[in-house]
């Protein structure tokens, strides 16, 4: 009776990691980006909304190179957002307070995707903290929206571009 059950135990964890172990192998990450302007006119300490223009996903594309489709994707996060300033290049972050990224598309509600409270950076990067929110609906569209809330602890002298790099983590069935 004991060697039943030890078979059978080790027969139950091989099947668990041998599942988790096919969830990685249909695992994969999209990459996006888009571009934030920070105004110049942006007062200090009040926070101020940000559109983007709206972020064409290569989705379908990446499915099908990955040997799946929408319909099959399981769970999609967001995995990493790192921001830098692009313009001007000698620009750091010292200017910037808090920043707070939402998602959504025309047939979703938005959604807060990253934020960072208390930006004390003399860098020109930096990594958001990003939720824990499920995704799918926004990877798959063809189209998605970023909308931006800023609060500036410093006055711009002139207009900050900056490019938000943004990683989702995908895991789907193959076909």
């Amino acid at each position: 009776m004991k060697s039943k059950l030890i078979a059978l135990s080790l027969f139950l964890a091989a099947l668990l990691s041998s599942c988790d172990a096919v969830d990685d192998l249909l695992t994969f990450t999209i990459s996006n980006e888009t571009s934030i302007k920070i105004k110049s006119t942006i007062p200090i300490n009040l926070p101020s909304e940000i559109i983007t223009p709206d972020v064409t996903t290569n989705s379908s594309t990446e499915f099908q190179n990955n040997k799946t489709k929408a319909s099959l994707v399981k769970d999609v996060k967001i995995k990493s957002i790192r921001l830098s300033v692009s313009d001007p290049s000698d620009k750091t972050f010292t200017f910037l307070k808090s920043i707070h990224l939402y998602i959504s598309t025309n047939d979703s509600n938005e959604i807060e995707l990253a934020y960072q409270d208390n930006i004390n950076s003399t860098t020109n990067t930096i990594d958001l903290i990003c939720t824990d929110a499920r995704l799918d609906q926004y990877i798959k569209a063809d189209k998605y929206k970023i909308r931006t809330k800023v609060t500036l602890k410093e006055t711009l002298t002139k207009d900050v571009t900056v490019k938000a790099d943004m990683k989702f983590r995908v895991t789907a069935d193959s076909f």
